[in-house]
């Protein structure tokens, strides 16, 4: 019979903050850019993404995770990619 106290517990309770996100019901391309977007076109694409983030009840868990796994694409919790590297990098400390 399988000891059930080695066994994990729920795990709903770590990810339903992500249900709250403001972003669930926000086109997704706006998180993430396409192939080759650089420049200008990336910095607003960037900015509406984190616009979003600011009015977002569960920012700073979103922002907490991105960091926690290393994430390597999109703006996750207000932060783009290079700024979570920068942040990684111990060059800044906005987390």
């Amino acid at each position: 019979m399988t000891e059930i106290s080695r066994l994990p517990g729920p795990v709903m309770e770590l990810w339903e903050w992500q249900y709250q996100g403001a972003c669930r019901d926000a086109d997704d391309t706006l998180f993430f850019h396409p192939e080759g977007e650089r420049g200008s076109t990336r910095r607003r694409r960037a900015e509406a993404a984190k616009a979003i983030c600011r009015s977002c009840p569960v920012m700073m868990q979103c922002r907490e995770q991105s960091l926690r796994v290393r994430e390597p694409y999109g703006v996750w919790g207000g932060l783009s990619e290079d700024e979570r590297s920068a942040i990684l990098a111990g060059k800044t400390h906005s987390a």
